[in-house]
This record gives C-alpha cells, sequence and structure tokens, in this order.
C-alpha cells in the first residue's frame, strides 16, 4: 500500500491534519462554538470555489474565506453563541455563492464533490507542504494563548475581572479554528468536517476530564480514526471520508456508553 506515492501523501496528510484538528478541536468543543466552525467549513466552500473560478489554489481561497468568517465570529464575541439563526442563514448562503461560482465555469463542477465530500487520495507533494506549513502556524498560536484560552473558557468572567480580554483571545481562537478547518475540508470535504475537529474531542472528554490528556486522546483517536479509515478505503475501495466518519461516531458512541456505565455503577 505505502508504495505508492499517493498513499504516501495521503499518510503525511492525514498525521498534519489530525494534529491540528485533534488539538484545536478540543478547545472548540469546550467552549461550545462547533456550529460556529461548521459555518466557517461552509463559508469556505464559497472561497475555494471562488478561487478555482479566479484559477488559483482552491485551498488558498478556502483558507483565506474562513479566517474572514473566523476574524467575524470572533469580534462579535459572547454575542455569537445563540446566534444559530444567522449562523445558519450565513451557512447557507455561502452554499449558494459556491453553487453559483460553479454555475459560472461548469468545467471545474467535478471539484465540487471533492470540495464537499474530501479527497485525501489527491493531495500533491505542493498541498502537503503547505498544509505543514499552516498546521504549524495553528499549533504554534494555540501553544501562544493556550492558558489564557482555557482561563477565558473555564472562567469568562474572572478571567476579564483578571484583565485578560475574553474577546481578543476568542478572536485569536476562532482564526486557528479556521485553519483547522481549511486543512480537515482536505481530508474529509466541508460537509463531514465535524468528523475529525469534533468526534475525536468529544470522544476524549468522555474518557478524561483533565485537559492535557483529553487533548492528548483527542489527537491519538483524530490520527487513528484518519490513518484506519485510510487502510479500509485501500482495501474496500469504499470513500475514505466514510470510513473516517463511521470510525468516529463508533468511538464516540463507545466512549458515551462507557462513561455512562461508569457514572451509573458509582
Amino acid at each position: 500500500m505505502l508504495q505508492y506515492d499517493f498513499m504516501q501523501n495521503a499518510f503525511a496528510a492525514t498525521f498534519i491534519v489530525a494534529c491540528v484538528a485533534g488539538t484545536i478541536g478540543y478547545f472548540m468543543v469546550l467552549r461550545g462554538q462547533t456550529f460556529a466552525g461548521h459555518a466557517m467549513s461552509h463559508v469556505g466552500f464559497a472561497g475555494a470555489t471562488g478561487a478555482v473560478l479566479l484559477g488559483v489554489s482552491p485551498l488558498l481561497g478556502l483558507t483565506l474565506f474562513t479566517m474572514t468568517a473566523g476574524l467575524g465570529i470572533g469580534l462579535l464575541g459572547e454575542r455569537a453563541q445563540g446566534r444559530d439563526v444567522a449562523i445558519g442563514i450565513v451557512l447557507s448562503l455561502s452554499l449558494g455563492l459556491g453553487l453559483l461560482f460553479l454555475n459560472f465555469y461548469t468545467a471545474f463542477a467535478g471539484q465540487a464533490t471533492t470540495l464537499l465530500f474530501g479527497n485525501i487520495l489527491g493531495v500533491g507533494r505542493s498541498t502537503l507542504w503547505l498544509m505543514l506549513a499552516i498546521g504549524l502556524v495553528a499549533l504554534l498560536a494555540l501553544g501562544a494563548i493556550a492558558r489564557p484560552l482555557i482561563f477565558c473558557s473555564l472562567q469568562p468572567e474572572l478571567a476579564e475581572a483578571k484583565g485578560v480580554s475574553p474577546r481578543a483571545i476568542g478572536t485569536v481562537f476562532m482564526l486557528l479554528v479556521s485553519l483547522a478547518v481549511a486543512e480537515s475540508v482536505q481530508v474529509v470535504g466541508i460537509l463531514l468536517v465535524f468528523t475529525l475537529m469534533v468526534a475525536p474531542a468529544a470522544t476524549a472528554m468522555h474518557l478524561s476530564s483533565k485537559i492535557t490528556t483529553a487533548v492528548a486522546l483527542s489527537v491519538l483517536l483524530a490520527l487513528a480514526e484518519a490513518w484506519l479509515g485510510l487502510v479500509l478505503a485501500y482495501y474496500t475501495n469504499w470513500p475514505t471520508s466514510f470510513w473516517i466518519t463511521f470510525i468516529g461516531a463508533a468511538c464516540y458512541l463507545m466512549a458515551w456508553g462507557l462513561s455512562r456505565q461508569l457514572r451509573t455503577g458509582r
């Protein structure tokens, strides 16, 4: 299996995405911003299709649009919470714009499926290096704001009283979420971005209440799901995104059942 260049690139790409999505996804779930992250993936669809229409890299357009959306959501601060209707309208409009852009240049209509559902086997070496650069920037930035981010996530009022700005930290974090979303789309697509951004993190939360342990588990789960999905896709010829989604859901259900059993057993 590893004798093929496209499989080597796929394993390397999923390693990068798992590290970024597993880490940032944990804090996204902790802060209750999963729906906002999903909205950014839909905004990215419009950016990617617009980039294709202009003849530039879809990943570049997707990243720029998701970062713009992340900046907007972050600047809304706490007011963004509970505004699911507004966010839902934005993500629906973004999908509509993406379809409009594809309509202008139907020769690239086949790329819509790739953007919506992912195509990790189509990642080239140049895209791989770009994903690595984006991933390193995202993880380094997350490390720089990790302590105030945890403080603002768990005790926002106390953090503000101590001189830490929840809005500033939240805005930076949403920019990092946008980078993680842009990378995850390469693996599972826009419609299934929850698979690597949410499922491993939510599973890890059921397995450990300690933040450092849960983050490590989230990364390991994301990596295991992605690599196992690649192996199963290779031998079954079924879509990689399906296997990753299926494994992620199965792991979450098992972790949820185990944590519930432990609670009731006490």
